[in-house]
């Protein structure tokens, strides 16, 4: 099967798994695809265990910093059948795409998972221009999530700048993304 909704490069998209979602980036290289996810999360864990994910193609910031910082309820999922095997992905998604997935090597940090398209399937196609404020909270929530495993001042320094990036160019669902953000970061930031 071609990778038709994944460029080259790192796609930012929802993973999920059983019943679990999270911001995740897809790496494609010359169609070769491959995620590295930290050891001990729920989605490294059922990767490992189950040998599938979906990769749910959404454009709501506030998605992307839930699902990095807490779960979803059971009703945000939906269940696929592929070939026999029931994956699971999100309900409210512009497109999806199923994938057979394999680790291929470990760490004591990390896991690196080979991927091979499935299925892949647009439910609603709409046009995303490019904004900043959106993209900037994908960035900020990245270094979140690094930023709560290691409070690293220099992580503490590019999440103040997406953020502020996000204030100037986004708009509310970037701004409402935003304070969810600032919310799940709590004093973490301000120390």
């Amino acid at each position: 099967m071609a990778v038709g909704l994944l460029t080259e490069g790192i796609n930012e998209v929802i993973a999920t798994t059983d019943c679990n979602a999270a911001p995740m980036g897809i790496i494609n290289r010359s169609g070769s695809l491959h995620m590295v996810l930290f050891r001990g999360s729920h989605t490294a864990r059922n990767i490992a265990r189950d040998r599938w994910v979906v990769a749910n193609f959404v454009f709501d910031p506030v998605i992307y910093v839930r699902t990095a910082f807490d779960n979803l309820s059971e009703e945000a999922f939906v269940t696929e059948k592929i070939d026999g095997m029931v994956v699971c992905r999100l309900r409210d998604v512009e497109a999806w795409a199923a994938f057979a997935a394999d680790v291929e090597r470990s760490s004591d940090e990390a896991i690196v998972v080979r991927l091979v398209p499935l299925k892949e399937e647009v439910l609603e196609l709409r046009l995303h221009p490019v904004n900043r404020g959106f993209s900037s909270i994908v960035d900020a929530t990245v270094h979140a999530t690094r930023y709560v495993r290691n409070p690293d001042p220099w992580l503490k320094q590019l999440i103040e700048h997406h953020t502020g990036l996000a204030r100037k160019c986004g708009g509310a669902r970037e701004w409402e993304a935003l304070e969810l953000l600032e919310w799940y970061l709590g004093d973490l930031t301000r120390e």
